[in-house]
């Protein structure tokens, strides 16, 4: 078995930063997704968008649940602070992360099947609690680990690999985030970086709930019922020595067109994606025409990209409970533990 490492030795004129800090700082370890999965597209365009900014690589805290989306923060600010949590539960240990430090810039990956289904109602209330963070869900319509059964995110109608058609109205997780109170709604396509990689950085420095539903192909849909060469009629045939799987490779999906146009991006099970860029003169500040523009376009069979909606003076979680300016771990004892009496006082308010 080869492993494969990243050199330690880099070109000794890489640009650098304004806190002198090149790309590179800013990369976690190699990624282990399919070759051209569009996840690998996101965690560049987020390694690019923590370096534009120039912030330090360990005041960020990266957060995932589980699934293929939810292993990608181990490719990107691999000196940061980091947590993968259990399925769906994402949201609960951000809460907590932000809460204790809000000086940390939150970053929560998930996926369709995180956000969508097992943990859709602990993502509604993130987003009504408004804790301050940039959310990010890489969305394929798919169960990527488990061999491409259909997430609760895919279209009615559209068919599997074996030609069976989803039954189900699918969730929009942006319509969801706009009706629960999100100061900051986007979407965009792994494949269009110069797009997505501003996003991300305007979602960063965004106070309050940041949420952006990025559409990122799989690549893996080669595994129908009946097959010969499917993954479950090979192990059922053979003695394996190993538990390996081989994926070709596929090429990266990209996309470049320009705002107010529609562009037809060919998925890789030949199925076609229709996207919409928003028009330059798009307003992003009114909630209720941006809940109606995305679906009356998802009517046409489009999915819009770009900025969504944007709050002008948005409030953020500490805002809500008035928490103190200060992390907890830079409070001394006594405001910590400030004694019996206070407790006391405390309990007697809620009777």
């Amino acid at each position: 078995m080869t492993f494969v490492t990243k050199p330690r030795v880099h070109h000794p004129r890489l640009p650098v930063n304004e806190i002198g800090l090149t790309r590179r700082d800013y990369e976690g370890s190699v990624s282990t997704l399919c070759a051209g999965c569009g996840h690998d597209s996101v965690s560049a365009a987020i390694v690019q968008a923590c370096a534009n900014l120039s912030i330090p690589p360990h005041q960020f805290a990266k957060l995932s649940g589980i699934g293929c989306s939810s292993k990608t923060p181990s490719y990107f600010l691999n000196k940061s602070h980091g947590f993968n949590s259990v399925h769906g539960r994402m949201p609960s240990v951000a809460t907590g992360a932000n809460l204790a430090n809000r000086e940390l810039y939150c970053i929560g990956v998930s996926g369709d099947g995180d956000s969508a289904s097992i943990g859709l109602g602990q993502f509604a209330h993130i987003v009504r609690r408004r804790i301050n963070m940039l959310y990010v869900v890489d969305n394929n319509g798919t169960y990527g680990l488990t061999k491409g059964q259909f997430s609760a995110t895919n279209d009615k109608g559209s068919t599997s690999k074996r030609g069976v058609p989803n039954l189900y109205d699918p969730i929009d997780l942006v319509s969801m985030a706009l009706q629960l109170g999100a100061s900051f709604v986007a979407r965009s396509f792994s494949g269009d970086k110069k797009q997505l990689v501003p996003l991300i950085q305007a979602g960063l420095k965004h106070k309050g709930m940041a949420f952006i539903d990025v559409i990122s192909p799989c690549v893996a849909f080669n595994n129908h019922n009946g097959s010969t060469k499917s993954y479950e009629y090979v192990r059922g045939h053979t003695q394996p020595v190993v538990g390996a799987d081989y994926i070709p490779e596929s090429e990266e999906i990209t996309a470049d067109y320009a705002p107010g146009t529609t562009e037809d991006v060919k998925m890789p099970d030949g199925s076609m994606l229709r996207l919409h860029k928003i028009d330059d003169d798009y307003d992003p500040h009114d909630r209720v025409k941006a809940l109606n523009y995305v679906q009356s376009r998802q009517a046409q069979g489009e999915v819009v990209t770009g900025l969504l909606y944007m709050e002008e003076d948005p409030m953020d979680c500490h805002d809500i409970l008035r928490t103190v300016e200060k992390p907890l771990n830079a409070l001394q004892d006594d405001v910590l533990c400030p004694g019996g009496d206070a407790l006391a006082g405390i309990n007697e308010s809620y009777r």
